[in-house]
């Protein structure tokens, strides 16, 4: 199958905007990997300091003929995706042993929780963490002794920033190795009802308790389809993972023996082997292409329309918006997994997941079949499925036909015939939208408007029964530079409660909704932001707002509009406070939302 002419005409125009800056990467990264291993050059020194604890290991590493792998790890138990990683180090160094290689943790990143800082001030400093997270793999990375890197990572901001510093040292191989998702509890949709009974004071808080507790219950990915989830399809579509491991659950015996194969792939890899494939070359304009198409056919996160761009710059490929909506006007949307269904991801994987999907997409001619990858055959290799035989890994061909048409559908069969995401613009400024979980009838809102300043501000309404009529409730000051760009979704269970009454809401914001956005349509990421003078700090409560995700405009419909002064507000509160102060060069710095948001690159 020919490639699908947008798919060309986005890839094409990626890769013409991104001539000088591509250019420059590459031969930053050429001249990198023509030094040679980097043990050869440190003095005797520094090898004795970097082998010092390694007792067994010394005589391999001193030799310098073996592979040295660096482990960049992102473990703690406070996430539960990340929960499985405390054992990884020591099964990746006796792994290593085996393939004769040697193996050393490189170091450690921060990984916080958005499950708990939602609705909190913490979450002011989530996105953030994105670019400490890279910064600080950076440091682990810069001792100079390794012929590849495995990164340990999962969950919302953990992958993209690994992938900045992967991308950072994209002289030498990368492969990302899962921990799989927590197997399913309670479903979904039954959790939803419960906060939404809670919200609506018709739930107490021992049930609501219960409910979550039922749904977080163990090691593992959060199963719904949120940021989380989708990284690690990204990782998948991007030729990181080794094929069909996204999905595996932890503690199972496959799990265990993925996590052999990718040390082993890392150690084959590598500049000493004859197959040598640094991240630079994996991470072109095909990547980052074929990401986005997963993006939309599985309906995925809206945070990853602000990474991908961040990461996408870490190697030199310049994304916009406007390739994330032509992509989505041509990918069908195969996959209903929860908020855009009922379905968690171990019934996408039970369906066929993966593999059929990918299998699908390179058939339709909806992927680049030769983009580089960790494996040997392009983005082919992931058609197939890890299985046990016998206790050994093998490679089956993945099923032919979904196993549930109600989960996970063939590209020429699908739930819709375009992706879930679109941009808006207008005179509100330029954003994006998830259609995915939204019902046809409410992708056009036109209602008044209700201006925040605080998404707490628009709960205190609620409870105090302001919203009675159709609204449009803008938050604004909640960009990257007003206050690190939250979370929205603790509003989740409110605005849905609102529509629920029958009433037509919408969210507009220059903040951040969630991965897991779902029912009721949300203009979000709307740039520029209120802080440095955006539309949005020219709004006024009553102003007739229109968001029409059919047509891909957000407007204010006010004949005054572009001659009224913007808003100015005090900010001081969201400087200080859990850590806050620490991040005031990050609120100065960071870049737009249309660019990723980004500080590092």
């Amino acid at each position: 199958m020919s490639l699908h002419p947008t798919i060309q005409t986005v890839t094409d125009r990626i890769r013409n905007r991104s001539s000088k800056s591509r250019g420059d990467y590459l031969a930053r990264l050429a001249a990198a990997a023509a030094a040679g291993p980097a043990r050869a050059h440190l003095s005797c020194g520094n090898q004795a300091h970097a082998y010092a604890a390694m007792e067994g290991d010394k005589p391999a590493l001193l030799a310098a003929r073996a592979p040295n792998i660096g482990i960049v790890t992102a473990y703690n138990d406070m996430l539960s995706a990340h929960r499985p990683y405390e054992s990884y180090p020591e099964l990746i160094r006796e792994a290593a042993r085996r393939h004769g290689a040697t193996a050393q943790v490189a170091g450690g990143v921060p990984a916080m929780c958005d499950g708990v800082t939602q609705g909190q001030i913490g979450m002011e400093m989530s996105l953030f963490s994105r670019d400490v997270i890279a910064l600080a793999a950076g440091i682990a990375l810069s001792h100079n002794t390794f012929d590849a890197a495995l990164y340990l990572g999962v969950c919302d901001k953990i992958v993209p920033g690994l992938i900045m510093a992967a991308a950072a040292f994209g002289h030498i191989p990368a492969v990302f190795v899962p921990a799989g998702p927590m197997t399913s509890g309670l479903p979904n949709d039954a959790k939803t009802k419960v906060r939404n009974a809670f919200v609506d004071g018709k739930a107490t808080r021992e049930e609501l308790m219960a409910a979550e507790m039922a749904s977080y219950h163990g090691p593992g990915t959060c199963t719904f389809y949120g940021t989380a989830n989708t990284n690690q399809m990204l990782m998948e579509f991007m030729g990181l993972h080794l094929p069909g491991a996204s999905f595996v659950n932890p503690d199972t015996p496959l799990r265990a023996v993925l996590t052999d194969a990718a040390v082993e792939r890392a150690c084959a890899i590598t500049a000493l082997g004859d197959d040598f494939r640094p991240a630079g070359e994996v991470l072109d304009e095909r990547a980052y292409v074929n990401g986005i198409v997963g993006l939309m056919a599985t309906g995925g996160s809206t945070n990853l329309v602000l990474h991908l761009p961040a990461m996408a710059r870490a190697s030199g490929v310049l994304l916009d918006l406007e390739d994330f909506d032509d992509l989505s006007q041509a990918v069908p949307l195969m996959a209903k997994i929860y908020p855009n269904g009922l379905a968690d991801v171990n019934h996408f994987h039970a369906a066929g997941g993966l593999p059929f999907m990918i299998g699908q997409l390179l058939d339709a001619g909806l992927l680049h079949p030769g983009a580089k990858t960790i494996t040997g055959k392009g983005l082919t290799d992931y058609r197939m499925e890890p299985r046990l035989s016998e206790g050994r890994l093998v490679w089956a061909q993945g099923t032919p036909a979904t196993l549930n048409d109600r989960i996970l559908r063939p590209a020429a069969e699908p739930f819709a015939v375009t992706g879930g995401l679109r941009q808006l613009t207008g005179n509100l400024g330029r954003g994006v939208i998830k259609i995915s979980a939204v019902a046809p009838e409410r992708h056009i809102i036109e209602a008044p408007a209700r201006i925040f300043h605080s998404q707490n501000a628009v709960k205190a309404a609620f409870k105090a029964g302001e919203f009675t009529t159709d609204t449009v409730i803008v938050v604004r000051f909640q960009g990257p530079r007003a206050n690190g760009m939250p979370e929205l979704h603790s509003l989740t269970p409110t605005l849905s409660v609102l529509q629920d009454r029958g009433l037509r809401v919408a969210l507009v914001t220059d903040g951040r909704m969630s991965g897991a956005s779902g029912k009721v349509p949300a203009a979000i990421h709307v740039a520029p932001e209120a802080a440095q003078g955006g539309p949005l700090a020219r709004l006024r409560d009553g102003d007739m707002i229109r968001l029409d995700a059919v047509a891909g405009t957000l407007s204010v419909l006010a004949a005054d509009f572009d001659s009224r002064a913007a808003v100015e507000v005090d900010l001081s509160a969201n400087e200080v406070g859990l850590g806050r102060e620490l991040f005031a060069a990050f609120r100065n710095g960071v870049g737009s939302s249309e660019t990723g948001a980004a500080l590092v690159i």
